[in-house]
């Protein structure tokens, strides 16, 4: 018999996993102010197309409607999601005066 050809199922490459801490933007609560920006997050869900962050803060949709249970969902690819930036505050001790 000639071997049947077959291809293997493509491999689950996420870029983030369930646990993982992330920055959005999206419109969002700072003090009392609705605001656009970078909001950090925690991954809740992953799945080959999709991530679903969670948040402490309210969370709002683009068309205006607050999301009751803080969970946005994004593509894989979405340049609205990326791994927290981390901020350097380190003085500069090379100043003396």
């Amino acid at each position: 018999m000639a071997p049947i050809p077959f291809m293997n199922p493509p491999d689950h490459e996420f870029v983030y996993e369930v646990g993982d801490s992330v920055e959005v933007f999206c419109d969002h609560e700072k003090g009392s102010e609705r605001v656009r920006g970078w909001l950090k997050g925690i991954v809740v869900q992953v799945d080959p197309k999709m991530v679903a962050v969670q948040f402490r803060t309210n969370v709002y949709l683009t068309d205006g409607w607050m999301v009751p249970d803080h969970i946005l969902w994004f593509p894989q690819m979405s340049p609205h999601i990326r791994v927290p930036v981390k901020k350097t505050g380190k003085p500069d001790l090379a100043k003396v005066d």
